[in-house]
């Protein structure tokens, strides 16, 4: 069942910080900040939203259709998706910017400075969802962070196309005003958020308290739990355990780690 995968494609840096941010950070000179930090590690990982969620679907044996942009230097990165079997026949490739990247830092506190650059992905929306003469066989759709001119497109094309779709707004929620988010909701089959941007929507849109069962959906709550909505049922359930379905994440693509049940690692836990 090919599923189409709208969303960021992506390249993160990733460095650590062995100190805290706090003790190089002068708070009454913040309006004159100029700071540097020397991190020893470095590494570049395959990201965006769309390789996440390709990969991790193509790992539990579905057929991901990526719809997304890579820049002049995304080579690798197309590669990459390519190796493991998922359809790029709909992934384009700019000429002249760079593809997307994010660039984090954390230091032993956990705390996080990160800058992103959209690249490609600011192009996004001119790429369509294939008609149904083009692509008769995608059974279902997400649409994932993006560009927010994307995002709204693709959206609207796929409810024109008739494509079941997830709508998953992630940190582009904020991108949206309250009539824009009840158009795609309106247009959405599913909605998939955290606790917090579930609050965000509520805040943006009075749909699901007028309507609490206007649409099913996914809202996460910390590591613990997931709520589930559906028709006028709310439930909650333990979260998939990260083991059980290989531990693999497009940010670790060649790697596989130990299961915490059975020790050494293995390609496969299908019969965990």
């Amino acid at each position: 069942m090919p599923a189409l995968i709208c969303g960021s494609l992506a390249f993160d840096t990733i460095t650590t910080f062995p100190g805290r941010f706090a003790d190089q950070i002068m708070p009454e000179q913040v309006h004159i900040l100029n700071v540097s930090f020397l991190v020893p590690t470095l590494r570049r990982e395959f990201g965006g939203c769309a390789g996440n969620i390709a990969y991790n679907l193509q790992a539990l044996g579905g057929q991901p259709v990526i719809l997304g942009a890579l820049g002049i230097d995304g080579g690798d990165y197309l590669a990459r998706v390519q190796a493991w079997g998922a359809d790029t026949s709909l992934i384009h490739r700019d000429a002249q910017l760079h593809t997307a990247q994010c660039h984090i830092t954390t230091d032993r506190d956990n705390n996080q400075i990160a800058a992103f650059h959209p690249g490609a992905m600011s192009q996004a929306h001119e790429m369509a969802v294939p008609t149904r003469a083009v692509r008769d066989d995608l059974a279902i759709g997400i649409i994932a962070p993006d560009g927010r001119d994307a995002m709204w497109q693709h959206a609207q094309q796929m409810a024109e196309q008739q494509i079941p779709f997830i709508f998953d707004p992630g940190q582009q929620l904020p991108q949206f005003n309250g009539e824009e988010h009840r158009q795609i909701l309106g247009m959405a089959r599913w909605v998939a958020v955290n606790d917090y941007e579930a609050r965000m929507l509520e805040e943006r849109t009075d749909v699901y308290k007028r309507q609490p069962s206007k649409r099913p959906g996914h809202a996460t709550s910390g590591p613990k739990r997931v709520l589930k909505a559906r028709h006028d049922e709310t439930r909650h359930a333990p979260p998939v355990p990260g083991w059980w379905v290989g531990r693999r994440s497009a940010s670790n693509w060649p790697r596989t780690s130990s299961c915490p049940a059975k020790g050494p690692p293995c390609a496969r836990r299908r019969n965990c």
